[in-house]
């Protein structure tokens, strides 16, 4: 096809827009440019600004969260077996009290196995004898009057109190003097 062609068969376009294939671009256009890019440059910048105190954030924000979880994890594996020694204290209660009745060798012997399997998971009892009263470790059952010396002191434990680690698990339950 010529060019005379294309000219005929387009005759709403000039003849010079169809030989030349270049497009025109008015010369009053170009400063308009230039000033419209300006204030986009610092728009832009301020959106970069904005992003990166944004990503920032965002990558604290999921540093604290994995910090919490891995805590949250370590405690649950420090007292995950918390209710099964919790369920085991009323055993030695009854081991003991069996102790007292029964003078045998072989509860004597399961029950110093029991204490030491207790011992090796971390679960310690909880001291009472001659205390002063702590309310983090003792729960008061009763008062009993005593002398000076006996103020605010442990004198009897009725029940045992037990820690898994520095968790107490049980309270001790005494009698404090006042």
């Amino acid at each position: 096809m010529s060019k005379k062609e294309k000219i005929e068969i387009n005759d709403e376009m000039s003849a010079p827009e169809v030989l030349n294939d270049e497009p025109k671009v008015p010369n009053d256009e170009t400063p308009e440019v230039k000033e419209e890019a300006a204030p986009s440059i610092e728009e832009l910048e301020a959106r970069i600004a904005e992003l990166e105190d944004k990503n920032l954030r965002m990558m604290a924000e999921f540093d604290n969260y994995r910090r919490r979880t891995n805590k949250e994890k370590l405690e649950l594996m420090a007292t995950a077996g918390e209710r099964i020694f919790t369920d085991m204290l009323p055993l030695v209660d009854d081991f003991e009290r069996a102790l007292a009745v029964i003078d045998d060798e072989g509860v004597r012997l399961i029950y110093n196995k029991f204490l030491a399997f207790l011992d090796k998971n971390d679960v310690h009892p909880i001291e009472t004898e001659g205390v002063d009263f702590n309310t983090d470790e003792h729960e008061a059952v009763t008062t009993f009057a005593a002398g000076e010396d006996q103020k605010g002191k442990v004198i009897d434990c009725t029940q045992k109190g037990y820690k898994l680690g520095d968790k107490v698990i049980r309270f001790a339950k005494v009698v404090v003097g006042e």
